[in-house]
């Protein structure tokens, strides 16, 4: 095993990702506000072995209140996936989060691509709407909810600014964008996904992704 990380993943959903990183032997503290989500969190830990039990703590709070929770520098790893789009004003979540970091620690944020809005509209044959989205970043989701996307130059500058300056970034679903949310999973799924990361790190692919994937270093 490899170096054991101190991770904090902030909007941890039903807890997925942060399990598997208890799972592989990290020290993992997910934060939450949907207590829905949380209790489906809970419950999932419940079952997992006492080691794993050990490694990862739940906290029930709002990622913007971070340094209430957690002193400054006591993660290796943070993680924010799926969150700025419910955030009207990122910044200050961003700038926070980088505190959370050690030195040389990496900051994981995965955001709605708004330089790429117009294309699922687009793909869809909804040519109003994929007119709509070129100038814009708010958009309505699967779920129905008005939120908003980020370009990545915006959030390059912002993580700069913040002394975390970005690292490498990737697309995420530039070609599966538009799948059903309950399509079955293909038998080729791992054909699937070696061209969907192949085009995630390749130009000009990688820009018109559903979603970026930005990592930033703390200096």
């Amino acid at each position: 095993m490899g170096q054991r990380l101190r991770v904090l993943d902030v909007g941890m959903g039903q807890g997925t990702q942060a399990l598997r990183l208890a799972r592989a032997g990290h020290q993992v503290t997910g934060v939450e506000q949907d207590s829905t989500m949380l209790a489906v969190a809970r419950e999932a830990l419940a079952a997992e072995p006492e080691g794993i039990r050990g490694r990862m703590r739940l906290v029930e709070g709002d990622g913007r209140d971070t340094g209430v929770h957690f002193l400054p520098g006591s993660f290796d790893l943070v993680l924010c996936h799926g969150v700025l789009m419910y955030v009207e004003e990122p910044d200050a979540l961003v700038a926070g989060l980088a505190r959370m970091l050690a030195p040389g620690g990496l900051l994981s944020l995965l955001v709605r691509n708004a330089d790429a809005l117009a294309m699922r509209p687009g793909l869809g044959g909804d040519w109003a709407g994929a007119l709509a989205s070129f100038d814009c970043t708010a958009y309505t989701n699967r779920l129905g909810l008005d939120v908003r996307a980020d370009r990545l130059d915006a959030l390059t500058g912002t993580l700069a600014g913040i002394g975390a300056p970005l690292h490498a970034w990737y697309g995420v679903r530039v070609f599966t964008d538009t799948a059903p949310d309950d399509a079955e999973v293909p038998d080729d799924v791992e054909v699937l996904l070696a061209a969907e990361e192949r085009a995630g790190r390749t130009d000009p692919y990688r820009g018109v992704a559903a979603l970026l994937h930005l990592c930033g270093v703390r200096g």
